[in-house]
């Protein structure tokens, strides 16, 4: 199945809840690889996705995270997405969803929209429609602009994505484009492990195959410009990939320390 990548878009204004807070999205497919490819894309959005990957699973999350959209398939293992629907509205009535099919027939499409949906996308699909239906529904349904949708900022590390300045500490960072690119993903999904196969993706949009030094190379230029003669914010996780997270100062460490104890 063929996925447009969705980071070739222009850029949008980036949606919040009300308070400021990222969107919480259920995502529910039984294919594990496509729901990860939706979660993915979703996140880059800025929202905070949850996934279930069988409708019973679903229900429970719904009613532990109170999500604001779900994107939700039709034909699941267990109980279909038309059932999922019917009890996650008994305990959170109104929220947007959005189907998947794999079925183009009108039947479908009346049955999803009958039993409550909101909209649906046919597979196979683009991301890019996906986000652009999640948009308006979400609009629809009252989310609003964040006001400093152009400012990342992880513990003293802060990104201006209309200006492309860089600051850590209030000392200002020069980075090339691709650095740029790689810091915003890492930025974009701070405290997140993100692979090597997720990365070039994202920054470099091209398949895995072969290409990992270039991930590990420009992981090490960045480390020179944001981490140089500071605590550390990207870290590796050996056969895993790499996270970014506000650095822990010596102060902190020395706290812990004093307070933790003897070793077990």
């Amino acid at each position: 199945m063929a996925f447009s990548d969705t980071s070739a878009r222009a850029a949008l204004p980036r949606l919040t809840r009300a308070d400021g807070s990222p969107l919480r999205v259920l995502v529910v497919d039984d294919e594990p690889n496509l729901a990860e490819l939706l979660t993915s894309a979703l996140r880059y959005e800025g929202w905070d996705v949850s996934t279930a990957l069988d409708g019973q699973s679903a229900v429970r999350l719904a009613r532990e995270t109170l999500p604001d959209v779900i994107v939700l398939d039709i034909m699941l293992g267990d109980i279909d997405g038309i059932e999922v629907l019917r009890r996650i509205r008994q305990q959170q009535d109104g929220v947007p969803v959005l189907f998947l099919t794999a079925r183009d027939s009108v039947e479908d499409r009346v049955a999803g929209l009958t039993a409550g949906g909101d909209d649906y996308v046919t597979k196979p699909f683009s991301l890019e429609e996906v986000v652009a239906r999640l948009r308006g529904l979400l609009r629809r349904a009252g989310a609003s602009a964040a006001r400093d949708e152009a400012l990342l900022v992880v513990g003293d590390l802060t990104l201006d994505e209309d200006s492309h300045e860089v600051s850590r500490g209030g000392d200002d960072v020069h980075l090339t484009a691709t650095e740029f690119e790689l810091l915003r993903y890492l930025m974009r999904n701070a405290r997140r492990v993100m692979s090597k196969a997720q990365i070039l993706d994202r920054v470099w949009q091209y398949d895995f195959g072969g290409q990992a030094n270039i991930v590990e190379l420009y992981i090490s230029y960045l480390r020179r410009k944001i981490d140089a003669g500071r605590e550390p914010m990207i870290h590796t996780l050996r056969g895993v990939g790499y996270v970014l997270k506000p650095a822990v100062s010596a102060a902190q460490v020395s706290t812990t320390a004093v307070g933790a104890g003897p070793a077990a």
